[in-house]
């Protein structure tokens, strides 16, 4: 089951009133979001899809070199862990415009929707992007049921 997360709802809530308000010439209604570090909790982005015998999840984890990308399994619990360092730091005089790609400690947690055999988890690195095969449990998988006509 997935976990009801309150400031989650509550900027969900605001995101929606702001869209409402801004066919009227409002702009912004609330200002910034009920918690700052809530875009942060989905980072990084990810892509989750199925077939009968495998669950596979795409991450955007671009800057990030593998070797700082933990990753473990747990139950049906996804990880994805780590640290993206800052490009550029503030003392060399420098002023930022515009700073849009976050640096830190990132962590991401997805529930999975079946459950997964961990022993056999591959996951490979390419161009930013971290490919993640899970195969399923044999419970998990589809069984086929003949249906006998008389």
């Amino acid at each position: 089951m997935r976990n009801w997360d309150l400031l989650r709802e509550m900027n969900r809530m605001q995101r929606e009133m702001d869209e409402a308000f801004r066919g009227l010439g409002l702009g912004r209604l609330f200002g910034p979001g009920f918690d700052t570090g809530l875009a942060l909790r989905d980072w990084p982005r990810i892509n989750l899809r199925e077939d009968a015998d495998h669950l596979y999840v795409e991450a955007l984890l671009p800057g990030i070199e593998p070797d700082k990308i933990d990753m473990n399994v747990l139950g049906n619990t996804l990880t994805l862990s780590g640290e993206r360092t800052a490009v550029d730091s503030e003392k060399n005089g420098r002023t930022w415009h515009r700073r849009e790609r976050g640096a830190g400690k990132f962590l991401r947690s997805i529930e999975l929707p079946v459950e997964i055999d961990p022993d056999k988890v591959k996951a490979e690195y390419k161009n930013g992007l971290l490919l993640v095969t899970l195969p399923k449990v044999e419970e998990a998988k589809p069984k086929r049921i003949s249906i006998k006509a008389h």
